[in-house]
């Protein structure tokens, strides 16, 4: 389950910034590139090391406690974002072509990444257009809702569909951990100490 965990956590995280972008046009630094430099992680030994270590995940704990935890804390836009990803997860992975040709589309945008870094308009807009082009026709569609001002600006809509790409990415790692929806009915309490005991970790 603490595995589980942090896969869900990079999810949330995911979404999470996805709604910064959104609303404020842009997102926390430091989160984004973690997130995005999850993508370029083929070969991982481990789900710490998709993220480059627990650290890189605080805000997507916090998120996993705030909204397992209910009260203030809790963002049904967060939750409706998170759920329709892992719907689509589904599609994605179950479709005949899509997984190989993101994973084709990932070892040649690799280059830029090196050369420019992760959160980089130009490595951030070309993940966007691969996730326009082979994950967003297999719906279902993530609605995003936020300020028309920075949804109509191109620069935020290919950010937020790389940080898509990558929240289909942490969906991927999660099943492959053996998430399930059962986890959000009967596993609710094993995610949140989970999720506490990574914060303490990385303190």
């Amino acid at each position: 389950m603490k595995e589980r965990a942090l896969a869900l956590a990079g999810l949330l995280q995911a979404v999470y910034l996805v709604q910064q972008m959104a609303q404020n046009g842009q997102a926390q630094a430091g989160p984004l590139a973690a997130s995005i430099d999850s993508l370029f992680r083929f070969d991982a030994e481990s789900p710490e090391a998709v993220f480059d270590g627990a650290g890189n995940l605080r805000l997507g704990l916090e998120r996993l406690v705030n909204q397992f935890e209910g009260g203030a804390g809790r963002d049904a836009a967060v939750t409706r974002m998170a759920m329709t990803v892992l719907h689509l997860e589904r599609k994605f992975i179950r479709h005949g072509r899509a997984p190989g040709a993101v994973h084709d589309g990932l070892k040649e945008i690799a280059r830029q990444r090196e050369h420019w870094g992760p959160a980089h308009p130009t490595v951030l807009a070309r993940l966007g257009e691969l996730y326009a082009r082979e994950v967003s026709p297999i719906g279902p569609r993530v609605l995003v809702q936020g300020n028309p001002v920075y949804l109509g600006q191109p620069d935020v809509v290919g950010e937020v569909r790389a940080t898509l790409l990558a929240a289909v990415r942490a969906a991927v790692l999660w099943r492959q951990l053996g998430g399930s929806y059962w986890d959000f009915l009967f596993g609710r309490r094993a995610l949140v100490q989970a999720a506490r005991d990574w914060l303490d970790a990385t303190r």
